[in-house]
């Protein structure tokens, strides 16, 4: 039987985590008909669009770059969290890997550290809880922002 704490903790799981992010980004991607629109367009209505960085570099040696505020690159950024999630990170991890030059040095240093992996599964879970819910509700904003700027009104979550 189950109990009311269960159903909350089943509620907050990671893989319920997931499966909101994953459709909040679909939504999204189903209502952005035309994302070029959302170009140099800020997430949130009082900020406006920041600095230019680099955020990716890829296989290919291209850049991308993302705008703080920028609904586009939100747009491209939560697409490319969500094909990650569905598809595995094995590729985006060596893409990561090759941004940030981590050495095989690195990560023999990485994986000598398992002390308290218990511990660290614990940290690195409610991490990754935390950014998904993040996410979520920055897709669900994108989502709601796009139907503003298109002028249709009451749509959205």
């Amino acid at each position: 039987m189950m109990h009311i704490s269960d159903s909350y903790n089943q509620k907050n799981s990671l893989f319920n985590a997931m499966n909101r992010f994953i459709g909040a980004v679909n939504n999204m991607d189903q209502t952005v008909m035309v994302p070029s629109l959302l170009r140099d367009v800020p997430l949130d209505e009082e900020e406006e669009v920041k600095t230019i960085s680099p955020i990716r570099t890829a296989s290919n040696g291209s850049t991308t770059y993302f705008q703080d505020g920028d609904m586009y690159n939100y747009y491209v950024l939560l697409k490319s969290i969500r094909n990650d999630i569905e598809w595995g990170v094995l590729q985006a991890d060596d893409r990561r890997k090759e941004k940030m030059g981590v050495t095989a040095l690195d990560i023999s240093r990485i994986e000598s550290d398992d002390d308290d992996l218990e511990k660290q599964f614990h940290y690195h879970l409610t991490g990754l809880h935390t950014v998904l819910s993040k996410l979520t509700r920055k897709a669900n904003t994108l989502t709601n922002r796009y139907n503003q700027e298109i002028g249709i009104r009451g749509c959205g979550l």
